[in-house]
């Protein structure tokens, strides 16, 4: 039977400006530890530290900009582009110009998964 989620959870937010997430399905709000789905409202000059996650991370850029560094790489991701960043890589995301975008992880975030750089 499907189920109404009524509204999300705003979780607290890692980086150097104040950043909303909202959490619909996930740890938090729905108590799913297999996959998280997250919108992110990010403002200019957001960066946040560095991280090897546990979890696979897709993201889809709804409005802004998105930047991701990869060890090698560094993408600039527009509105209806999206990203995929694979477990176990590392990954630093920030939004030059601000964002707003949708983060799906697989299997859910989690604050202990994460692996933020020191």
């Amino acid at each position: 039977m499907p189920k109404l989620i009524s509204a999300p959870t705003v979780v607290p937010a890692v980086g150097t400006r104040p950043k909303r997430i909202e959490e619909f399905v996930g740890r938090v709000n729905t108590g799913t530890a297999s996959v998280s789905v997250a919108r992110m409202a990010s403002p200019p000059g957001w960066v946040e530290p560095g991280q090897r996650p546990a979890f696979d991370e897709f993201t889809l850029v709804l409005e802004g900009c998105l930047r991701v560094e990869g060890e090698g790489v560094t993408l600039e991701v527009r509105p209806g582009q999206a990203v995929h960043a694979s477990a176990g890589e590392w990954v630093r995301y920030s939004t030059p110009e601000g964002a707003t975008y949708v983060a799906v992880c697989v299997p859910a975030f989690s604050p202990d998964t994460v692996n933020r750089d020191a």
